[in-house]
């Protein structure tokens, strides 16, 4: 990737249009062409980049491994932009194995203090680096699906992809 600004490329997917932005050679946004959240700032999307230079490059492989289940875990170089809290959290979602999901609650426990469990929602949410961050992994105290920035179709697909053997057994999330 040239030049030291922000630069993006839109990459197809099963759940939409992903727009993948780029600085200094890390990801700090993959945003969902429906997104709840989207940057407010147009400059944070910068210029448009080219697919082939890194980490573009490695970011279509691993997103095309990743939907058709061949692949479980993201080796990306990532650089969210957010406030230490934030921060904290989005490191707490890239712990969340493949396959298995978070409460809130749980988060919070994680962070040491159960009361935060709405301020987790919120950080979740505001999660600039969909997928790959897996936020669609946390749900709500009895399991539900609730809240999602993409919207809960693309929730539940996520779910499902991570999960074959959850919609081979007839259970719907």
């Amino acid at each position: 990737m040239t030049g030291t600004g922000p630069a993006h490329v839109v990459v197809p997917s099963p759940i939409g249009d992903l727009t993948v932005v780029a600085e200094g050679g890390a990801v700090t946004h993959l945003l969902m062409d429906a997104a709840k959240y989207r940057p407010e700032d147009p400059d944070v999307l910068g210029v448009a980049g080219d697919p082939t230079d890194e980490p573009f490059a490695s970011v279509g492989v691993q997103l095309a491994a990743y939907f058709t289940g061949a692949l479980t875990e993201f080796d990306l170089p990532l650089a969210p932009r957010g406030d230490t809290f934030h921060q904290r959290v989005w490191a707490l979602l890239r712990e969340i194995p493949y396959g298995e999901t978070r409460s809130y609650g749980d988060l919070a426990r994680a962070l040491g203090d159960r009361n935060l469990a709405q301020a987790v929602g919120t950080a979740n949410g505001r999660n600039p680096i969909a997928v790959v961050v897996p936020c669609h992994r946390v749900v709500g105290s009895d399991g539900s699906l609730v809240g999602y920035a993409g919207g809960l179709d693309r929730k539940r697909f996520l779910l499902a992809l991570e999960e074959p053997s959850a919609t081979a057994s007839g259970r719907l999330f």
